[in-house]
């Protein structure tokens, strides 16, 4: 049986609902659009769901010229597929510091109201070249803002087998991946190393760690216990629980939703569950 790509998905606005598409350009960075724009507070940290998780409920849409956004109660807001000239502030995620674009008073005035915080929305330009942790990529791998890699990949029987140990099933929505793959074994992406996705190469250096950010319901943004208390006892390792696996992809191209995954190394399980 083949394994194959069956969903893929941007997030143009780091922590704002995402959206499934049947193709999409690879560029440098990841998924064109994905993470191109993220909110800040005034000293230009990144907010997310963590503190907010509000931010579930914003939905996303990309049109030939435009990124909009909606939420409820709201009239939707429409802001360009480029900024070439917000205001230039440092901005922070993580340990990364860099420049950024404001967008527009609109889209801060906006998103404050909804949120109920005052916030900012910024652009990440094209001139500002954020590379991955060197521990885990070479020095031409590049990310946008991203918490750190440019794709996030996860097997659906391992989705079905972390379902199987709930009282109610979570969707794959919960863990917020770009690449998902069907017709493997349950967690086997844990082994994979280096895999071919159609003609694109990647690398899977490091598990993903997970936040609190799987226990909000990115349809109601109400937070609960599971399923990180589940993956607490089944997928926890060195006091933090993993889901899915980071990767840094060698070409840029397209992906298509039914493109062939080809494993070309594999390695010890990460994390060695």
């Amino acid at each position: 049986m083949d394994i194959l790509l069956t969903s893929i998905f941007i997030y143009p606005v780091k922590s704002l609902a995402g959206i499934s598409v049947t193709a999409w350009p690879v560029t440098k960075t990841g998924l064109k659009y994905d993470r191109k724009w993220m909110l800040v507070d005034a000293s230009g940290l990144f907010l997310s769901q963590r503190k907010l998780p509000r931010m579930a409920l914003v939905h996303t849409l990309l049109t030939d010229s435009e990124l909009v956004l909606s939420a409820s109660g709201m009239a939707d807001l429409a802001v360009p597929l480029e900024t070439t000239d917000g205001e230039r502030i440092a901005s922070t995620v993580w340990h990364h510091q860099g420049p950024a674009l404001c967008v527009s008073p609109e889209a801060d005035s906006w998103l404050s109201q909804f949120l109920g915080q005052p916030c900012r929305l910024v652009y990440q330009p094209d001139d500002c070249i954020r590379g991955v942790d060197p521990v885990y990529a070479t020095p031409e791998d590049q990310t946008s803002f991203s918490d750190g890699f440019p794709f996030l990949i996860v097997s659906e029987n391992s989705l079905t087998a972390l379902n199987s140990s709930l009282d109610t099933p979570v969707s794959m929505s919960r863990f917020r991946p770009n690449l998902v793959v069907d017709g493997c074994e349950q967690y086997a992406e844990d082994k994979w190393r280096e895999i071919c996705i159609g003609s694109i190469d990647f690398r899977l250096p490091k598990a993903c760690s997970r936040c609190s950010v799987p226990a909000i319901d990115p349809v109601s943004g109400d937070t609960g216990k599971e399923p990180l208390t589940t993956l607490n006892r089944l997928r926890n390792w060195n006091n933090k629980i993993y889901f899915g696996q980071n990767a840094l992809h060698d070409q840029c191209g397209l992906l298509s939703v039914g493109d062939k995954v080809t494993v070309k190394l594999s390695g010890h399980k990460q994390p060695p569950l």
